[in-house]
C-alpha cells in the first residue's frame, strides 16, 4: 500500500511539472501560423493533497465541473500583437517561473492505476503547501506542509480504497486510527519527504523551465477568449501528433492559466490561479496525531 500511494503522490507532481513545462516550447520552438503504528506510517506516506477535479476561478471557493472558457470575442486591440506564438509562449513562462505561490487545480492520470487524480494545491517558494487531492472519487486526503512538518488527514473512503488487498482487521484498524484525524509527521522523516517534495514550488517550476535540450514543440497563436470570466489568449502548442492547448492571460502578468492535454494517452486539464498570493497552510488546531512518536502520541 505505501508503495503504491507513494507512486501516486509522485507522479501527479511529475505530470503537473510536465503540463506545466507545456512552456517550454518557448526557447526552441517554432512559430507556425497565425492497523498499527506502521499501517499509520503506511497510509501517511502515501497521502496527497488536495482534490478538486476541476479549474476553479481566482477566489472562488467551489470548483465548478470544469473550467469556464468563453468563445473567442472579437476586439479591436489584438492581445499580443506583433508576437509569434513562441514568443508569447516565452513571455508566459517567464512570468508564471517568477511567481511566488500559485494554486493548481484539475485533474490528470494516473499511469500505474489508470485512474485520475483530482488536485487542487495550493503552494509557495519556502515549500509551505495547503489542499487537497482524491482519486476517482474514492475519497480524499488532505494536506498542510508547514515549516519542517506535514500534516496529513484521511477519509474513510481514501484510507478503505488505499488498503484495498489488505487483510480486512488491518484495514479496519487503520481506519479507526485515522480516518477524519490530523496526523503529523516531520518533513525530512523518510515517510514525509516525497509529500514534502509534492509541496515544492521551486522544483515544479524548475521542470517547468525546461532543460533546453528538450525537442522543438511547435507553438502558434490562437485567439482571444476568457478563463473563469479572465481574459486570456489561446496558444497551441504541437509535439509530434499531440496537440495541447495552452490559455494565458492578457492582463496584468501573462501568467499560465491553464493548461489541456490533447493526448489520448494522457489526458487531463490543470488550471493555474492564485498567483503570489499568500498560502493558507497553518498547523491545524485541536488534537493531532504524531506519527513520528514510537507508538504516535497526540499533541
Amino acid at each position: 500500500m505505501r508503495r503504491r500511494a507513494r507512486r501516486t503522490a509522485l507522479t501527479a507532481l511529475l505530470l503537473a511539472a510536465g503540463a506545466t513545462a507545456c512552456l517550454t516550447g518557448c526557447q526552441s520552438g517554432q512559430d507556425g501560423d497565425g492497523a498499527s503504528d506502521g499501517a499509520a506510517r503506511s497510509a501517511a506516506s502515501g497521502g496527497s493533497s488536495a482534490a478538486s477535479p476541476s479549474a476553479t476561478a481566482p477566489g472562488s471557493t467551489a470548483a465548478p465541473a470544469e473550467a469556464s472558457v468563453s468563445a473567442p470575442a472579437p476586439s479591436p486591440d489584438e492581445p499580443f500583437a506583433g508576437l509569434s506564438g513562441a514568443e508569447i509562449s516565452e513571455r508566459a513562462l517567464k512570468a508564471t517561473t517568477g511567481a511566488r505561490s500559485l494554486r493548481m487545480t484539475g485533474s490528470v492520470p494516473d499511469d500505474e492505476s489508470g485512474d485520475t487524480i483530482e488536485i487542487d494545491l495550493a503552494l509557495d517558494r519556502r515549500g509551505d503547501c495547503a489542499g487537497t487531492m482524491g482519486m476517482d472519487g474514492q475519497g480524499e486526503a488532505e494536506l498542510i506542509k508547514t515549516g519542517d512538518t506535514v500534516y496529513l488527514k484521511y477519509d474513510e473512503r481514501f484510507l478503505r480504497a488505499q488498503s484495498k488487498g489488505e487483510p480486512q482487521a488491518d484495514t479496519e484498524a487503520l481506519v479507526s486510527l485515522l480516518a477524519g484525524r490530523w496526523t503529523s509527521m516531520s518533513a525530512d522523516g523518510a515517510d514525509a519527504k516525497e509529500m514534502a517534495g509534492f509541496c515544492d514550488l521551486d522544483k515544479l517550476l524548475e521542470d517547468a523551465g525546461g532543460s533546453g535540450d528538450d525537442a522543438p514543440t511547435k507553438v502558434t497563436r490562437g485567439r482571444a477568449t476568457t478563463v473563469d470570466g479572465k481574459p486570456a489568449f489561446t496558444l497551441y502548442e504541437t509535439d509530434g501528433s499531440v496537440r495541447n492547448t495552452v490559455y494565458v492571460a492578457t492582463e496584468g502578468k501573462p501568467y499560465l492559466l491553464r493548461f489541456e492535454s490533447g493526448s489520448k494517452q494522457e489526458p487531463g486539464a490543470l488550471s493555474f490561479t492564485g498567483y503570489d498570493e499568500p498560502v493558507p497552510a497553518e498547523s491545524p488546531s485541536g488534537e493531532v496525531l504524531d506519527l513520528d512518536g514510537p507508538d504516535g502520541t497526540s499533541t
